[in-house]
Order: C-alpha cells, then sequence, then structure tokens
C-alpha cells in the first residue's frame, strides 16, 4: 500500500518507494502508475515528474486531463518546489549556498556531467543547499544536505554534488561510496508545494525519509530548516 499525502479527484501526492520505477519502462515491473491504478482506481494516472528508481519520496501525479496540462506548465517553469535530502560524502565547503551548472546529458551512457557553458546541446542547471549536519561514520565523514532545485535535469543533484567531490552515499556511477547497510541512494524527495490547477489552492506535502540508514545517523537534525 503506497502512503498518500493529499488526494481528490484530479491529483494525488504520494510516496514512492526505493527501487520503485516512477514511469513504465518496458520489460520491468512495479512502477507508480500502476501502482496507483491499482490501489485509486483511477482510470488514468498522468506522469508529471520523475524520480530515478533508487530514490524514494514525495511525488505528484495526475488523475484528470484537465488538471495535468496546469501541472505540465508549473514544471516547466520551475513553480513548484521540490526540495530533496542528501547524504554525501565529505563536507561542503560552504555551509550553503546556490551552484549553477550547465550539464550535458550523454543518453546512450544514461548519465550526466558538467560542461563549459558553450557546450552545444548542454542545458543550465541550478540549485540551492543547507549542510544541516555531519557525521563520522566509519572512516568518512557523512554531510547531511538539504537541497531545493530550480532546474529539473537529469541527475542533476547527484551530478552537481559529484562534480564537487561530494558525491551522494551509495551513488557508484557518480563515484559514491558503496555501502550494503543502503538501500537504494542517499537521496530523498522531500517536499513538494505548488498551486492546484483547478481550485488555486496552495498543495503543500513532505514527508521524512525512513528511519534506516544512513538518515537514522541523523535523528536528532532539525530537516524543516529552510534551504535559502
Amino acid at each position: 500500500m503506497l502512503d498518500v499525502l493529499f488526494e481528490d479527484k484530479s491529483l494525488i501526492v504520494c510516496v514512492k518507494p526505493v527501487g520503485v520505477l516512477s514511469a513504465p519502462e518496458p520489460g520491468k515491473r512495479r512502477n507508480m502508475p500502476d501502482l496507483l491504478k491499482k490501489q485509486t482506481r483511477a482510470y488514468r494516472i498522468d506522469i508529471i515528474h520523475r524520480l530515478d528508481q533508487p530514490v524514494g519520496g514525495v511525488m505528484v501525479y495526475s488523475k484528470s486531463s484537465k488538471v495535468t496540462p496546469g501541472l505540465y506548465k508549473q514544471m516547466a517553469s520551475h513553480r513548484i518546489v521540490k526540495e530533496y535530502l542528501a547524504v554525501v560524502c565529505g563536507v561542503p565547503p560552504q555551509s550553503q549556498g546556490t551552484w549553477e551548472d550547465w550539464l550535458l546529458k550523454d543518453t546512450a551512457r544514461c548519465k550526466s556531467r558538467v560542461v563549459a557553458p558553450n557546450t552545444r546541446g548542454a542545458k543550465d542547471a541550478s540549485l540551492s543547499y543547507r549542510t544541516l549536519a555531519s557525521v563520522t561514520d566509519g572512516d568518512r565523514t557523512l554531510s547531511l544536505v538539504k537541497v531545493r532545485l530550480h532546474t529539473g535535469r537529469t541527475h542533476q543533484i547527484r551530478v552537481q554534488f559529484s562534480s564537487r567531490r561530494l558525491p551522494l552515499l551509495g551513488d557508484e556511477k557518480y563515484g559514491g561510496a558503496a555501502d550494503e547497510r543502503l538501500k537504494g541512494l542517499g537521496l530523498w524527495s522531500y517536499h513538494l508545494a505548488f498551486r492546484h490547477p483547478t481550485t488555486g489552492r496552495m498543495v503543500d506535502e513532505s514527508c521524512p525519509p525512513p528511519d534506516v540508514y544512513p538518515w537514522n545517523l541523523f535523528n536528532a537534525v532539525d530537516i524543516t530548516m529552510p534551504t535559502e
């Protein structure tokens, strides 16, 4: 049973479990639209945004053709607040800040990288962050970082932190250390806020990560602190 944070006739805000696909893929099972249709008996589930399979947390889906365009428009214009919690290997040199880069996606390798601004095909990427806490875990230091995305590029948080030698825990694709205690990546979609396309009211939902490693290393941390 999926955790539902908000639901009406036209949309649903829910929590995607780690390991479940946010959209159907050929030859793969357990995806959010199918699970939501089964659970809510909705006729349609439209995909508004995506989370990588190893990432869990808050997502919004449309159940109405009248609402989908409005959500798409807000997502494209970056008017949907998207905040994440990340566990990174190391400590950011500044406790908070804004990073702006240009990312180039390699579709064949399903990977992105930071490139020069004039690189053909590159797209701008911007985020703000605040370091909430750092702890010693064995022979390494891990930091809990709260991130607000201003753009939504492929693997954006993973790439921008990795390019500064702060890879996410468990993110072997971008230089992060593997850990058998970790299920998925050290990344969690914590908070979504947007204006309902039909009622005009704000929908503002958040969900903390599960009380398992590595999130339980930071149980005493106030994760509600603003990123900027």
